[in-house]
């Protein structure tokens, strides 16, 4: 009797490899784009849930000239972090704080290389050699536009040195302009070594990347949204980090105007 049903019988020995998804807190599986990053349909939960869930994700990112922050994007060492943490510096070290039980242990990774970066957008993309074997927790991007203003969000860095600090606050404006773009307004508290950290949402994805405050304003932090981010990371052959140019890793202000009109003065002549 024919059913109308075919069944395809593959022999075991002829699998060449069994790969198994990852699944996230709902049961629903994740999704890695082609653009390096991860999506998921995550459920909501508590700051307090969340923060010890994707805590080890946010590294301390450091040179020579300073420190701020970063994240993993995916478990190949990918890390998103602001371009001006890293401006003008090759020799970067990327530092994972592990929480294990009640206590944090430190992870120093010295073999960073730049990958892009966007001076425009203040962003850079690292790459962290890991050692074989070691799977590093990383973040999920938000990728529904869904933020409004009053939602709550957090940040995690590192702000002056102070490691994986959490701070919590509301989104106070969505869409505020800036020098031609557009960044996330809030009162989660931002301060320096926040940068290049992650502005989550409630149910644990990024909304955006958390970059400056308004000096002697409380609760004027601002991130950079992770519609930007994703744009990045998607045109990231155009942005490719070039150690030969001139341009690699350096953004050029615009000189300071003059205080008085006419023209220039002339040298004393001997």
């Amino acid at each position: 009797v024919d059913l109308g049903f075919d069944v395809l019988n593959i022999p075991r020995r002829v699998v060449l490899k069994v790969v198994q998804e990852q699944t996230t807190t709902r049961g629903a599986a994740a999704r890695r784009t082609q653009d390096l990053y991860y999506v998921a349909d995550l459920p909501k939960r508590s700051i307090e849930e969340l923060a010890a869930r994707f805590g080890d994700a946010v590294v301390k990112v450091s040179s020579p000239a300073g420190l701020g922050s970063g994240f993993f994007i995916n478990p190949d060492g990918y890390v998103i972090t602001n371009f001006h943490v890293i401006e003008g510096e090759t020799r970067i070290k990327v530092t994972v704080i592990e929480k294990r039980g009640g206590t944090f242990r430190r992870r120093d990774f010295e073999d960073v290389d730049i990958i892009a970066i966007n001076p425009f957008y203040d962003l850079a993309l690292l790459k962290v050699e890991l050692p074989e074997g070691y799977k590093p927790v990383y973040v999920y991007l938000d990728d529904d536009e869904d933020l409004r203003e009053g939602d709550t969000v957090f940040a995690i860095g590192n702000p002056l040195g102070l490691e994986r600090s959490v701070s919590e606050g509301i989104v106070s404006n969505r869409n505020r302009a800036f020098a031609g773009l557009t960044y996330i307004q809030t009162t989660a508290q931002i301060n320096p070594g926040n940068s290049g950290g992650p502005l989550f949402n409630t149910r644990g994805e990024v909304v955006g990347v958390t970059n400056m405050k308004i000096p002697l304003g409380e609760g004027l932090g601002f991130a950079i949204p992770v519609r930007y981010v994703i744009d990045f990371l998607r045109n990231r052959d155009a942005f490719a980090y070039n150690s030969e140019s001139s341009e690699a890793g350096y953004r050029y202000l615009e000189p300071p105007k003059r205080r008085k009109s006419g023209p220039p003065p002339l040298k004393d002549e001997d």
